[in-house]
């Protein structure tokens, strides 16, 4: 369907590797990752090495792609505000995603003492907005545009992680189902404006560069959010009964969940307005005159 649907995309000519530039990334991301997830067990010079490692590869990447002809990630793209509003929200979004998985299942299996099934029947709530929201964002997104699936992702993203942070939701059965449903509404409703934003302006040759930064993005929060919240949970465990431990360890991570739904509200409102929209406009002309000289290069 997509191939006999889906207007191409392809750039006017293929674009060369850059083995230098992907190798940065990996360093970036793995040595980031490291450094969160052992941060509590490890001693402050390993912590310290990997956290060095990543600012480097992060100041090489700056320094060195915008000298390159065909970068690995063209940093003009992030001149767009939709653009760059669209990559920190799939990744506050995704991050508070995998954070939220991660405390809910050790919650409902550790300490209510639940099988693997009868958690994920507890979870179904949430499974289920995404699965009703979802769609409904999409169409919201295509005849209205993209603020208010994102206002509505970050509103209810930020109370499910509030009511779990300060209102303690998991020690009652109706407010954790409350929870769960907030959290599914807020990330039902986010995945559609995420791709319409990140593509909203781009010339179409670079459609497809831009939706993959996008989709890049969605994993990287996913990463650092099982890593972030992890780290906070572990650094939080102490001796004791460990319903009272969980529950004062995960209080932190819950209020780094409803950050993140803060930011998906914030950035949603800011990428989403007049402003925003021009500066999609002003850096999609740029790209093009680029594409233009680049295509005239080609045909002489």
């Amino acid at each position: 369907l997509t191939w006999r649907y889906v207007p191409e995309s392809r750039a006017p000519k293929a674009r060369r590797p850059d083995p230098v530039g992907q190798l940065l990334v990996i360093a970036l991301l793995g040595s980031l990752t490291y450094a969160i997830i052992e941060a509590p067990s490890s001693g402050a010079t390993e912590t310290l090495a990997f956290g060095g490692t990543a600012l480097a590869a992060l100041l090489a990447l700056l320094w060195y792609e915008p000298r390159r002809t065909e970068p690995l990630i063209d940093l003009r793209f992030f001149r767009s505000v939709p653009f760059s509003g669209a990559t920190v929200v799939a990744i506050s979004a995704f991050a508070a995603l995998s954070g939220f998985l991660f405390l809910s299942t050790l919650y409902l299996q550790n300490v209510r003492g639940l099988s693997a099934l009868h958690a994920g029947l507890w979870m179904l709530p949430m499974a289920v907005m995404c699965f009703v929201c979802a769609p409904l964002s999409g169409r919201l997104v295509g005849s209205r545009g993209p603020r208010f699936s994102l206002l509505t992702a970050g509103i209810a993203m930020t109370a499910s992680g509030v009511l779990f942070a300060a209102f303690e939701a998991e020690t009652s059965d109706v407010t954790l189902v409350i929870g769960y449903v907030l959290f599914g509404i807020g990330f039902g409703f986010v995945n559609a404006p995420i791709t319409n934003t990140a593509v909203s302006g781009m010339p179409r040759a670079q459609a497809g560069v831009a939706a993959a930064i996008a989709s890049t993005s969605r994993q990287i929060g996913g990463t650092l959010g099982v890593a972030v919240v992890g780290a906070v949970l572990a650094s939080g465990v102490r001796t004791g009964p460990y319903q009272q431990v969980f529950e004062s360890a995960a209080r932190p991570g819950w209020w780094i969940i409803a950050g993140c739904g803060l930011s998906v509200l914030v950035l949603g409102a800011l990428s989403s307005g007049t402003w925003a929209r021009a500066t999609a406009r002003r850096t999609a002309q740029r790209l093009e005159s680029t594409e233009v000289r680049d295509e005239a290069g080609v045909n002489a």
